[in-house]
């Protein structure tokens, strides 16, 4: 077993090279100064090792399954038979042969946008409890369901006067940028004028008011922004409020089916690939397993995996229904690992999902998920989906994942991630990751990508140890982590100042560490060996 040398504050800090920045997640904290999680070495310790094919389901938006780095881990359902139209495994669909894309999108669907869970909360619950001033008036029943509405309304409200404040700051910019444009014209009559003209203009002009038109104006030039920039701000703040903020909006006209009724199935598609317009679950997919080593795209964690895309993400949230029903899909399917990278601080139907979630836990099947990217202590904030219910923790084969950075410094945690001594289980690398997406690579930051690489970690460990459980990988994720004895700046929500005081990297979060590949598989191995023996 390696020894796990604690990283303290001391630890030599390196600035990265353009080179090392491309996989800098997958390089060495002890050989290479970066805080990656040893997937180069974990490879050498692997050498001459066997391995079986692993089942990962990706529970996520549409998936590129034709994508040259991916199509060769895409699971295929052997017990269908291809575009006959029935359902040959009587499972409930038809035609399943990669998959099922819950949100039921086609290619020649318009990108369809779902409403925020606090709205479907307010749908279902206003008719009921509109009438009631405060909760002494609600019969002692709803309580729960009342108290659900209220926190629904609040947040609702908050949104929708965000986004209406967010159209009048537009309107203001496109107010200034018309008048400096109009004093401009009296230089530039034919407007032909840059940043910097503009700034050497301003240096000439006495007016203030003049002055200080022309130098916004600059900045806008500098930016690029202009009356068409504006306009589609506010137009797109404006199909906010008409879509996923909308009470009347109707979020399920592609499937036709009722979100609040689990039975009410089947429903969707067989497409996974989708309207072909959302690189997220593509992302997610080729950090987890793109082929590794053949030149092409970049090289996922484990390509010795078959890839099930289960499709419930649009834009807006999540319904609780397609959660519950992706997940028991996987499970019956034969996934050892369920990755899902998503999550929402409201749940309708949380049961749904825990009863899911229990379900995978009886089967032996390990459930990876992104802690989330608003800089919030979820030990405080609600983040569904949770396996902490009423305090406890209800089962041991599900992991929360904040996101780190490259800097062994104080911000190694990322940002924006997440974070809570109770609710997310451990970090992983997430920040400047270089995936895939349907057009290219591209590089993404966000604990989507965190959880990502703990699945593709997890999917190594089923791989080369099968007679491990769920729970077993779980631990040995958790305790086989590099420790990072410093004190780092806490995350921070969006408009929020940063607290300058630092607090132990160990404080936020449940193991207090970065997940490590190399120490995993070191574990791994001891605890296979003594369950043969």
């Amino acid at each position: 077993m390696q020894k796990v040398v604690t990283v303290t504050s001391s630890f030599p800090k390196k600035q990265l090279t353009e080179e090392e920045k491309k996989d800098w997640h997958f390089k060495d904290i002890y050989t290479d100064s970066i805080p990656g999680i040893s997937l180069y070495k974990a490879y050498d310790f692997l050498k001459d090792k066997k391995a079986t094919k692993i089942i990962v389901a990706v529970i996520d938006t549409e998936l590129n399954i034709d994508h040259e780095d991916l199509k060769n881990q895409i699971w295929t359902n052997k017990d269908e038979v291809p575009n006959n139209n029935i359902d040959d495994d009587n499972n409930g669909y038809i035609d399943d042969i990669h998959g099922w894309n819950y949100v039921g999108t086609k290619k020649e669907d318009n990108l369809p946008y779902t409403s925020y869970e606090y709205v479907r909360i307010l749908r279902k619950y206003i008719p009921l409890f509109n009438k009631y001033n405060s909760i002494s008036d609600v019969p002692k029943k709803d309580f729960e369901n009342f108290k659900l509405y209220q926190k629904a309304y609040l947040a609702y409200n908050f949104e929708v006067e965000k986004r209406k404040s967010e159209i009048t700051r537009f309107k203001r910019i496109e107010g200034r940028f018309l008048k400096a444009k109009s004093i401009a014209k009296k230089y530039f009559p034919k407007e032909n004028y840059t940043s910097s003209t503009l700034d050497s203009l301003k240096l000439t002009i006495s007016d203030a008011d003049e002055k200080e038109s022309i130098s916004k104006l600059a900045y806008y030039t500098k930016y690029n922004i202009d009356e068409k920039w504006v306009d589609n701000r506010i137009n797109f703040e404006k199909f906010k409020l008409n879509t996923v903020l909308n009470l009347a909006y109707d979020d399920r006209s592609l499937t036709n089916d009722n979100p609040n009724d689990l039975n009410d199935f089947p429903y969707g598609n067989n497409n996974v690939q989708g309207i072909y317009r959302i690189d997220h679950a593509t992302q997610i997919a080729s950090v987890i397993a793109a082929t590794r080593n053949n030149n092409i795209g970049i090289n996922g964690i484990n390509d010795n995996v078959q890839l099930m895309p289960l499709s419930i993400a649009v834009v807006g949230n999540e319904f609780d229904k397609d959660i519950a029903l992706a997940i028991r899909y996987a499970v019956d399917n034969g996934a050892k690992v369920i990755n899902m990278s998503l999550g929402k601080t409201f749940s309708m139907y949380p049961e749904w999902v825990n009863e899911a979630i229990k379900y995978a836990e009886d089967h032996n099947v390990l459930i990876v998920t992104s802690s989330g990217n608003n800089g919030w202590n979820i030990d405080k904030y609600d983040d569904f989906p949770t396996d902490n219910i009423n305090g406890v923790e209800t089962v041991k084969n599900f992991i929360k994942v904040g996101n780190t950075s490259q800097n062994i410094d104080s911000t190694l945690v990322f940002s924006s991630s997440n974070y809570g001594k109770k609710n997310v289980d451990i970090f992983a690398p997430g920040s400047r990751i270089t995936c895939l997406s349907r057009s290219g690579k591209i590089t993404d930051t966000g604990t989507s990508l965190s959880s990502a690489v703990v699945s593709g970690m997890a999917s190594l460990l089923f791989s080369y140890y099968p007679n491990l459980t769920a729970s077993e990988v779980k631990q040995i994720i958790m305790e086989s982590g590099v420790s990072y004895d410093f004190m780092v700046l806490k995350p921070y929500a969006k408009g929020e100042k940063r607290d300058p005081n630092k607090v132990p990297f160990s404080s936020l979060s449940k193991s207090g560490k970065i997940v490590n590949a190399y120490n995993a598989l070191l574990m791994a191995e001891e605890f296979s060996n003594k369950k043969k023996n």
